[in-house]
């Protein structure tokens, strides 16, 4: 089955959308006719959990928000993602004035934040489509039935992440639901995805014209288990390196290499985030796509989002950027692009200049007649540009819409495995790498064609993270386990506007965490706020 054509059929049951509350019953169904009985389209609404990440309803880009009150934008997956996790830190600022953005870019979020707020009702309302599957489709097919129960503890990864102590519900329910607290929502994450794994369908790299492409596999729950371990001491108190390294190599080890080769030009790095992603090779890659198509799914918060808010007109030197949308919106702080060029000699060039001139394929900068500092940060040309999303295609063929993007997303991808495993590798000897983790940076150093070394130290792990993972919805997570983000370690790494300093300010700890919306405490009265708010 091949997502990227049925995920836009939706089951009846699946046409009311959640409110605004973190568990409800609105997918209760109760047939008009007392005595018929209503089938729920198992296959529909297995996709519209997978769609909850990638789409903002069931009409399109301008069709209704699945979320009651708030539009597609601020309410997608993908775009708070991004917002919450890389304007947040020295990767991105945004130039505009949107409720809501100056706070990320300063860090100064509160309970009534609206597009956090909107990070967290999507969250839910993907979860309470889960839990509506597993009520009604239970038994039907039993690898689907696994990838459900992986989605579901995704969803909840990332509230654990951002939120802490979340509301906690396995089932659709009329009650308010109770508050768990984060370690034992790892805990319950954990178990989860150790049940599920090896009932999810066999790892394979795939393209967009296999069956199974878009769905999660083994390896996806493998890299999620990786990935909590490497921040278990932040969610936990306690240290799991070890494991973090296991399942990392687990994802290593199996099908999903790195990609390496170039085309037309194109670095291979380049081609990850491409209009044709999907079918260039690329995806052997991908671990769980974002399905994109400018033609049969269009959305406003999804691929078009990164690479229009990151673009504008005069940055499209070739006319080959692959979309008429130019936001101009979100770009580099300096500190990004210092890590590319630590000895402050970033050029004014174009993006293949850059990456020429960094010797590193991953630096993917527009610098035409900017400055690298952002001194002004509503202003879009104060600061460099990042070019790494575009519509264009490495291969053959030609973008189907020249608006709407068919490059998906690649919410994970394999190189965070060989991340993961090397910061665990160093921490566990001491804070720098054995061989063996030293050659998985080398494999990431390598595709980029820059330099090697023989061992890494955590910092130059952390920078590494940095190059590879750029505005891809990493940065806050990797800063708190580093202790830079938030509290009394915040101050020995600062950068451009944090905290709303022009030249950086640390931050209290609290602000490690986002609050819990306000209309969900006051509507909720098993929920406590999270400290600080």
């Amino acid at each position: 089955m091949n997502l990227r054509y049925i995920k836009h059929i939706i089951p009846a049951a699946a046409l009311v959308v959640a409110g605004m509350s973190s568990c409800t019953g609105d997918l209760d169904v109760t047939p008009i006719d007392p005595n018929s009985t209503m089938v729920p389209d198992e296959v529909a609404l297995y996709a519209k959990c997978y769609s909850n990440m990638a789409l903002q309803g069931q009409g399109g880009a301008n069709g209704d928000c699945d979320i009651d009150g708030l539009d597609g934008g601020t309410a997608g997956f993908v775009r708070q993602l991004f917002n919450s996790n890389e304007l947040t830190t020295d990767e991105a600022i945004c130039a505009w004035g949107d409720p809501g953005i100056p706070a990320f870019n300063y860090n100064q979020y509160d309970a009534s934040h609206p597009m956090l707020q909107g990070f967290y009702y999507r969250l839910y309302t993907g979860i309470s489509y889960c839990n509506h599957y597993l009520e009604v489709c239970a038994g039907v097919d039993a690898t689907r039935e696994a990838e459900i129960r992986f989605l579901r503890a995704l969803y909840y990864f990332h509230l654990m992440d951002a939120f802490g102590n979340v509301p906690f519900a396995t089932r659709l329910m009329s009650e308010s639901p109770q508050q768990i607290q984060r370690a034992d929502l790892f805990k319950w994450i954990e178990s989860e995805l150790l049940d599920v794994k090896d009932k999810m369908m066999a790892p394979a790299a795939r393209k967009d014209t296999d069956s199974g492409y878009g769905r999660a596999d083994q390896d996806a729950a493998n890299l999620l288990l990786a990935r909590m371990y490497l921040n278990a001491e932040v969610y936990t108190g306690a240290a799991r390196w070890a494991e973090a390294k296991e399942y990392a190599e687990k994802v290593i080890n199996g099908p999903h290499k790195l990609w390496t080769t170039g085309m037309n030009g194109w670095s291979a790095y380049q081609m990850l985030f491409m209009g044709d992603n999907g079918s260039s090779g690329a995806s052997q890659e991908a671990i769980l796509p974002l399905l994109q198509d400018g033609v049969k799914t269009t959305a406003w918060c999804t691929s078009l989002f990164l690479m229009a808010s990151t673009w504008r007109s005069e940055m499209d030197l070739d006319n080959n950027y692959g979309s008429s949308e130019f936001w101009g919106g979100n770009r580099a702080r300096s500190q990004l692009v210092q890590k590319f060029f630590p000895n402050n000699d970033a050029p004014q060039a174009s993006p293949m200049d850059m990456a020429i001139a960094a010797g590193d394929d991953r630096a993917l900068f527009f610098g035409i007649e900017r400055e690298l500092k952002v001194s002004t940060p509503g202003e879009f040309a104060s600061g460099y540009s990042v070019c790494k999303f575009r519509n264009t295609y490495a291969g053959s063929g030609s973008p189907h819409n020249s608006q709407f993007p068919d490059a998906d997303f690649f919410l994970m991808r394999s190189a965070e495995a060989y991340l993961i495993a090397a910061e665990a590798d160093a921490r566990i000897n001491g804070g720098t790498t054995t061989a063996t983790g030293a050659g998985y940076i080398n494999a990431l150093r390598q595709r980029a064609h820059t330099s090697t070394l023989s061992t890494y130290s955590l910092g130059q792990i952390l920078d590494e993270r940095s190059r590879e993972l750029y505005f891809e919805g990493f940065r806050r997570t990797d800063l708190i386990r580093y202790g830079y983000f938030g509290g009394d370690k915040s101050g020995q790494y600062l950068w451009e506007w944090k905290a709303g300093a022009e030249n950086g300010a640390s931050f209290p700890e609290f602000r490690n965490l986002f609050a819990l919306p306000s209309e969900d405490v006051n509507a909720n009265p098993n929920l406590k706020q999270n400290p600080g708010y």
